[in-house]
């Protein structure tokens, strides 16, 4: 069996320099990534937003997030973070904290962060202690889940498994922050936390039939595959692959071995995980095929379901590849958790096939998505990326947002220096051939690079993006192979290499990489020219929207408008928080592109002074946009931005602004007099109203997700001013014949004998009595009961109107 060993790297390293006719020695083994402790960041925006995110996660209260740990094992402890900490998500943030401690620690060694993070590894000992069977989670009221599911009582929905909101996913964090404080610190305490945990696993599953495993992955599990392989190499146990397995979704994994698309209208972030898990099982298990459904999957959402940015989902779900449309116009744009776990699944894409595409994805994502979703001052965190143009995003404040993307966040801007490099090691030709020694550069980010095991030391330096070229400066001798990413943002034959100020003849071309093998010297330079060109990119469905980048920076514009409007982009702590919820700005009324593309890209001007920044006067068309300027959207901030640009001929403007008009009139108005609104069947807006139910199914129709039940579910609608007056429900015409009630706060306010109709989707509305509505103080619980043998639903849509 082949295993890539990520926890003890070292010990492959040192062997690796075996002869070759060495019994130990393994042909061509796989890249692998360099330990964080032997990458360290210079100045530039990542080593900024690496100390920012230091201090937001050292600012976080340790002990508010260690309370869900001990409050379910029975030990004292003050208060919670409220937010998704107090609401079921109880305990995530922690998992997510110890992961971005140990990944802080071994980017920075800072004694301080390991400090913190010993603290907190010895007080979640306590509490798996007190459990008595390695359990340990915050997930509130726990025990009583874990008993039904061994029992082999499961119900399971997309985002509930025995009515707690995505339990698996919950303790899948906490999994991980063992396996990286042991991965990134050797912290012993946390790896024996980490088996003693993956034992109570096993034994509460061992019993469960393939089926009854499939029935629970339904729920969202995170990566729990995944984990397992890393647990099966820490103890070298195979039952955890075993368990790896067994936590492999096949209902996801079967289209992608047969490189089918079927992930429309599917939870996106749910999905990323699972495919890593995938990869990793192939890997561990040498399944060609799992490892080539991975690499199926990855090209689908790059080249067919991502933006720009190289984020993806709309809503958190992936829309049909061949239409955009929502992206431009939701607010609810690319959810940054998504981008996240994409770059990891890149990363194990690349160690064993170290292709171009995957820097060039890597980076396009990671400037323009990553770092962009952090504010620069307060190290606050972006959960949705607006597309939509003349909208904006918020940030999480320190003690208030306790987001998915707060979690994945605190890890991201931890280890910026993860994939700058790769290493690995080939045989030379001859009799008496060794392994050479490889080094690939995927990231031109400034960085010290120290392979203590060769003693191979080199420094890049570096202004990239504002200036394009690099310099990378050997301090060190020895041979060795260095391989510079040619990007495909670079045009054939401009890339420009010289070596101690030689020109050097180049024969790669854009997308691959420039291989220099040869016995270095302490003090050779390569200094590396990357020639960047401003382009357009439309969506991937070829619609006319587009955006402007340069080199691989998307450039993106601040506009305003609204006059004197005052904007809250800090969010507080409520359920939706993390949502841009100011007023939307008519599509009619958004920055036009004029002319062609040619004329457009020929026109931009770039303005002294100021880098990577250009005029766009009198090339785009709009209000108040005399003085407009395009910069790189990572340095936008605390500001409606346009980035997606309707792109139309100065003749055709005007037709195209009545089109746009014509097309949002209803949706907007229908928008400004909604108060609330839930998405039936969509995993966020339904846990954001506190969906309960039994009985209950979702699914996709036509394209629209739909919940029923056949004995009840509710949502808690939110009517802050007390303004309510009717409640519109969407159902479908295939529905036909199911008999139910409604109920708003236990009170009937409709009594359903069919839902049929002749079209496809319709609404009906029904009137809120105004007693009950000043009753219910701004909270309204909508509940739809079914009627003895039919079925209540399909709801496609809850709407609370003025």
């Amino acid at each position: 069996m082949h295993m890539r060993n990520i926890i003890k790297q070292s010990t492959f390293w040192l062997g690796s320099w075996l002869l070759i006719g060495s019994a130990s020695l393994q042909a061509e083994p796989a890249l692998e990534l360099f330990p964080l402790e032997q990458v360290r960041l210079l100045e530039s925006p990542f080593l900024a937003a690496q100390n920012t995110n230091k201090q937001y996660l050292m600012a976080l209260d340790v002990e508010k997030l260690l309370a869900p740990f001990r409050r379910e094992a029975g030990l004292p402890y003050k208060e919670t973070y409220g937010n998704w900490e107090s609401t079921g998500l109880d305990g995530h943030i922690g998992g997510h904290y110890i992961s971005a401690l140990a990944l802080t620690y071994a980017s920075t060694g800072d004694p301080a962060v390991l400090a913190r993070l010993e603290y907190v590894i010895t007080e979640l000992k306590k509490c798996q202690d007190k459990n008595g069977n390695g359990y340990l989670a915050g997930l509130p009221e726990g025990a009583g889940i874990w008993q039904e599911i061994a029992r082999g009582d499961i119900r399971a929905d997309n985002f509930s498994t025995n009515e707690r909101w995505v339990p698996w996913y919950n303790l899948h964090k906490t999994f991980a922050g063992l396996r990286d404080a042991y991965r990134y610190t050797g912290n012993e305490t946390a790896k024996a936390m980490l088996v003693a945990f993956s034992e109570w696993t096993w034994a509460l599953t061992k019993d469960l039939s393939d089926e009854q495993m499939q029935t629970l992955l339904h729920t969202e599990h995170g990566g729990m595959n995944d984990v397992f392989v890393d647990v099966a190499d820490i103890t070298g146990d195979k039952r955890y692959l075993h368990l790896a397995e067994r936590f492999s979704h096949r209902a996801i994994l079967q289209p992608l071995l047969e490189k089918r698309d079927a992930l429309t209208g599917l939870h996106a972030n749910t999905q990323i995980p699972k495919v890593i898990g995938f990869k990793r099982v192939g890997d561990a298990e040498q399944l060609a095929e799992w490892q080539s459904a991975a690499e199926f999957f990855w090209e689908t959402v790059v080249n067919k379901r991502s933006v720009a940015i190289g984020g993806n989902s709309v809503r958190e779900h992936f829309h049909p590849q061949d239409n955009f449309h929502s992206m431009i116009e939701d607010v609810e744009g690319p959810e940054t958790c998504n981008t996240y776990n994409m770059l990891k699944l890149t990363e194990q894409l690349f160690l064993d096939n170290p292709l171009g595409k995957y820097g060039d994805y890597y980076e396009r994502a990671l400037y323009n998505h990553i770092l962009g979703s952090q504010h620069p001052q307060t190290g606050g965190f972006v959960y949705f990326t607006p597309m939509r143009p003349n909208h904006y995003r918020v940030y999480s404040q320190v003690h208030d947002g306790m987001w998915c993307c707060v979690g994945s966040g605190l890890e991201s801007h931890s280890k910026y220096a993860e994939f700058i490099y790769a290493r690995g090691m080939k045989k030379s030709a001859g009799w008496f051939a060794r392994n050479i020694p490889q080094v690939y550069v995927n990231l031109f980010i400034p960085s010290q690079l120290n392979w203590k095991e060769t003693g191979i030391r080199l420094r890049q330096e570096n202004q990239f993006p504002d200036v394009p070229e690099t310099s990378i400066v050997l301090e060190s001798s020895g041979r060795f192979t260095l391989h510079l990413r040619y990007p495909q943002w670079v045009e054939a034959d401009t890339l420009q290499l010289r070596i101690n100020g030689k020109v050097e003849k180049i024969s790669s071309q854009p997308g691959n990489y420039l291989a220099i093998e040869r016995r270095w010297k302490k003090g050779d330079k390569l200094d590396i020219r990357l020639p960047m060109k401003p382009h357009l990119e439309s969506l991937p469905d070829g619609s006319s929207y587009y955006a402007v980048l340069y080199g691989p920076i998307v450039l993106a514009a601040k506009t305003q408008p609204f006059a004197h409007e005052q904007l809250r982009y800090f969010a507080d702590d409520s359920r939706m928080g993390h949502i841009a919820q100011g007023q939307q700005c008519p599509l009619e009324a958004a920055p036009f592109l004029l002319g062609n593309s040619q004329a457009f890209i020929e026109q931009l001007k770039p303005v002294a002074g100021k880098p990577l920044t250009f005029s766009a006067k009198g090339l785009i068309n709009g209000a108040n946009l005399d003085q407009l300027e395009l910069i790189p959207f990572f340095r936008l901030h605390e500001s409606r931005y346009t980035l997606y640009w309707p792109y139309t001929s100065a003749e055709g403007l005007a037709g195209a602004r009545k089109a746009a008009a014509d097309a949002e009139a209803e949706r907007l108005a229908l928008l400004q007099q909604t108060i609330d609104q839930v998405s039936p069947g969509e995993q966020q807006p339904e846990s954001d109203h506190f969906y309960q139910g039994e009985q209950s199914e979702a699914g996709i129709h036509a394209g629209r997700h739909w919940r029923h039940t056949r004995a009840w579910f509710s949502y808690v609608l939110n009517d802050p001013k007390v303004e309510a007056k009717t409640l519109r429900i969407t159902y479908a015409g295939v529905d036909a014949g199911r008999a139910f009630e409604i109920r708003i706060n236990d009170q009937r306010i409709a009594e359903i004998e069919s839902t049929g109709d002749a079209r496809e989707f319709f609404t009906v509305d029904y009137a809120l009595p105004a007693a009950l509505v000043k009753n219910a103080q701004g909270k309204l619980v909508v509940k739809f009961i079914a009627k003895p043998g039919s079925i209540a639903g399909g709801i496609y849509g809850v709407r609370l109107l003025r």
